[in-house]
């Protein structure tokens, strides 16, 4: 086969795909350009998930209408003019690829007029082809308005993800941006509704706000630590407030969005034994190196980065972020109540493990008539409400967070989050053939959540209020919580909600085709006692009878043991009583 030079359009399509991905990539591509010409305001408009119409309006510099034809050209750009330039890059973009690259797949208008014309320049591009450049009356800065994109590669197209996940994307990534620019107004508009709207005051932490709602603004740890030429600053959560998944973990370096799993290991480092296992912080760094440290020219999406010197670069990021956790986590002290009841003091038992008075009742009386010697009746029959010998006898609670258990043929220890995850869960299924029985709250719980979370929950607010949970709309991004399920009262509505928004880890994912399955088991996780919470006996062993009646008790929802079996035979072999180990 004979080698040939590619057709111009192939080419510029082929150079495209590696710039513009989906239609985030756009987005990125056009907001990076209006932080570089200075934009105090941006505003972006999205239609149907990109697809239909992307639109990024700012009051930036502009572009001289002389250069308007030049500026979508491929490989032009005001921003560097050597390839020894390229090693002291402190812009967002440099390749001159982004304009050329997005009119190769879309039907792309560009607008522009700078502070020294009076009047601006009108360009269109489509599919590559540049139209008659017409002046026309327009406030100073740049619109690129990008519709139908990918309507000459179908195939581009058909690979896109659903609408939903698109927008998602497009969310995620003008949040980050505001997060890291608190000093420019940034507006986002997807389908007519402004999701984001910062106030460009600077102030970083009213953005947190904004988008995770104040009370985890108030909880965010500042971070700030410079050495030499090179600072980290920025938020990042206490140990307390955590995500099941690494998508709110968030580095810019000199003002440029990366991901890198280097620097992600660096934080999550610096959170070592402080979190549980599966368990992510949030963060929003930002990392100011020299220019001639780092090496932008990596990717064509300018996604990745390297640095000159990395081991001390993930340092500075480790010791940062451990040195605030340190100072505004203390250490916590172990109360003498923990190990002891204090004289004249009745133990309150949980909400969560509320019984009825006559099984409590039975409970008392069975530990009466067993501290004497003598096994009782009442004991037998608080056992299990069918009146049968239990199959675990409590022994005890281990690190307050394990049960230990004697049954008949050996020990038995029981992870008590695990446990009260199936009990909850069996609950609610048990009652999910009839009307779920509702708890409606006294102040109705404010919850704001990122605009990406908002979306996702907006979809499922019916089948939450068929599950019992009463949510509504409360303003942008913004829901209120009026009812919830009976059995989960004594929990935070707001943990409730968030169960729902937060996606499975890659090993939490049963009953993929039971929808209502998968969000009762989310929520089911995140109400149930947790490790470290120390439980009285009543409430050790009423879990150790509901989890008898479950109909799955080895397992929680999610697939993950609750009890670890030690058999009589192993114990015995493990003290050299029979045979060898």
């Amino acid at each position: 086969m004979s080698i040939k030079v590619l057709a111009e359009k192939v080419a510029s399509q082929i150079a495209a795909g590696e710039v513009v991905e989906r239609p985030a990539s756009v987005v990125k591509e056009l907001l990076e350009n209006a932080l570089d010409a200075g934009a105090t305001s941006i505003t972006i408009r999205v239609e149907q998930a990109g697809k239909r119409l992307i639109e990024v309006s700012d009051n930036g510099c502009g572009v001289p209408t002389e250069e308007m034809k030049l500026a979508v050209a491929r490989h032009a750009t005001s921003k560097l003019s050597s390839a020894e330039d390229l090693f002291h890059i402190r812009s967002l973009g440099f390749r001159g690829e982004a304009l050329a690259s997005i009119g190769s797949v879309s039907r792309m208008v560009l607008l522009s007029r700078t502070y020294e014309s009076d009047l601006g320049g009108r360009l269109a591009v489509e599919a590559g082809q540049v139209g008659a450049l017409e002046q026309a009356g327009l406030p100073v800065g740049t619109v690129v308005r990008v519709e139908d994109l990918f309507f000459n590669l179908p195939a581009r197209l058909k690979f896109l993800k659903t609408d939903q996940t698109e927008r998602n994307q497009i969310s995620a990534l003008v949040t980050r941006y505001a997060l890291a620019y608190p000093a420019v107004r940034i507006t986002l508009e997807q389908d007519g509704k402004t999701l984001l709207q910062t106030n460009g005051n600077g102030d970083r932490r009213e953005v947190l706000a904004q988008l995770y709602g104040v009370d985890i603004a108030r909880q965010m740890l500042e971070v700030s630590l410079e050495e030499d030429n090179a600072s980290v600053t920025g938020f990042i959560s206490p140990i307390s407030l955590t995500r099941s998944n690494r998508r709110e973990i968030t580095f810019f370096i000199n003002g440029r969005w990366v991901q890198d799993t280097a620097l992600s290991s660096a934080l999550l480092q610096a959170y070592h034994t402080l979190l549980m296992v599966g368990r992510y912080p949030l963060s929003a760094l930002l990392i100011w190196l020299p220019p001639e440290d780092v090496d932008v020219n990596v990717h064509p999406a300018k996604a990745e980065v390297r640095f000159r010197q990395p081991n001390q670069v993930f340092s500075l990021v480790q010791r940062a972020v451990r040195r605030a956790l340190l100072a505004y986590s203390p250490v916590p002290q172990v109360s003498s109540s923990y190990w002891r009841p204090l004289p004249g003091v009745q133990h309150i038992i949980d909400p969560a493990w509320e019984m009825s008075v006559e099984t409590r009742q039975e409970l008392s009386n069975a530990e009466v008539s067993m501290e004497a010697g003598e096994p009782s009746e009442a004991a037998e029959q608080a056992a299990l409400p069918s009146g049968k010998i239990p199959l675990l006898r409590l022994v005890g609670q281990v690190g307050a967070a394990y049960l230990v258990a004697e049954g008949p043929d050996g020990l038995y220890l029981i992870d008590q989050h695990a446990a009260h995850e199936r009990v909850l869960f069996e609950r609610f299924i048990r009652q999910k053939p009839a009307s779920i029985a509702s708890q409606r709250l006294l102040e109705p719980r404010t919850v704001q959540l990122p605009p990406s979370a908002a979306h996702l929950l907006e979809k499922q607010l019916d089948l939450l209020k068929s599950l019992g949970i009463d949510i509504e709309e409360f303003g942008p991004n913004t829901f209120r919580v009026r009812a919830i399920p009976a059995i989960f009262g004594g929990n935070d509505p707001a943990a409730a909600v968030m169960a729902v928004v937060e996606e499975f880890e890659e090993d939490e994912t049963p009953l993929k085709n039971e929808e209502e399955s998968r969000i009762i088991a989310r929520i089911c996780k995140r109400v149930a006692v947790k490790a470290g919470k120390i439980l009285s006996s009543e409430e050790q062993t009423a879990l150790l009878r509901d989890l008898e009646s479950c109909q799955s008790p080895r397992t929680c929802p999610h697939g993950r043991p609750t009890m670890i079996h030690l058999s009589v035979d192993l114990l015995e072999r493990q003290f050299g009583r029979r045979g060898s180990r």
